[in-house]
């Protein structure tokens, strides 16, 4: 992050052996339309975008999603959005591959439709594959510490724990769960799902994550660039907190003028 770093040492984002300045992620879902889409991703800043293959129509004679964006600016992330088994998840994965996208891909096994969790079982299982195929696989998962370690012992590159329903905006419910998982953590974190507004960014941020994606807070605000950059400043705010090292915590009142010496 070059605003609280010197080139020597500049703060990079790692995943899969690939290095970012920028630690916002992208969902490219619910814009109004393209022109809003790209200027929300020029504002941010953004290095990766992701991007759901299940709901591209491939034969369609319109344009798609990845005919909208230059692919020469950013890291396609292909996700397994709308898929609901990992058998599904897996054929989606081999899809992208297949159409010479990316061997990267966002995991998401999602069966229930009200709430949109995923699937602890169905997503280890989809991951298991696809690391052993040699995918680079950022799966999308509850905070659930446990399943976070689990994930992290067989290969995957990150994992993306949600800070609240996703499409909800409701922000950092699972902030303890989400303390913890950072704290064990071998592989970046990154909170995804739920954040609404800048200061939810900048509060995963001063935990300790080490990136987040964001689609539907931007993508519906009314000014999805202006928010797109409103979330870019909070990451990095939240960025340079953590990096600083905040004040401790106290029980009382300590005066930031001392008594001692004081002309009475």
């Amino acid at each position: 992050m070059s605003a609280v770093a010197s080139p020597a040492t500049q703060d990079l984002l790692t995943i899969g052996g690939k290095s970012f300045k920028s630690r916002l992620m992208l969902g490219t879902g619910k814009y109004r339309n393209a022109e809003e889409m790209n200027a929300a991703l020029e504002a941010s800043e953004c290095e990766i975008v992701t991007v759901a293959l299940r709901r591209i129509d491939l034969d369609a004679p319109k344009r798609s999603i990845l005919d909208e964006i230059d692919w020469k600016r950013y890291q396609i992330l292909p996700n397994t959005a709308g898929c609901r088994t990992a058998e599904e998840a897996i054929r989606v994965a081999r899809l992208a591959r297949a159409m010479e996208l990316s061997d990267w891909i966002k995991v998401e096994v999602i069966p229930d439709p009200k709430y949109l969790l995923p699937d602890p079982i169905g997503t280890f299982e989809a991951c298991k594959v696809l690391v052993e195929e040699g995918f680079v696989v950022l799966p999308y998962i509850n905070a659930d510490p446990v399943l976070a370690l689990r994930l992290q012992e067989i290969g995957t590159a990150t994992v993306m724990p949600l800070a609240s329903p996703i499409g909800s905006g409701q922000g950092m419910k699972t902030f303890d769960s989400i303390r913890i998982i950072i704290e064990q953590a071998t592989v970046p974190v990154v909170v995804d799902a739920g954040i609404g507004v800048p200061s939810d960014a900048a509060m995963s941020m001063e935990l300790g994550a080490s990136a987040c994606l964001i689609n539907t807070a931007i993508a519906k605000a009314e000014n999805p660039a202006l928010m797109a950059r409103a979330m870019k400043l909070g990451l990095e705010a939240g960025r340079a907190a953590y990096l600083a090292g905040r004040m401790p915590v106290l029980p009382f009142a300590s005066a930031s003028s001392p008594v001692e010496g004081v002309v009475r």
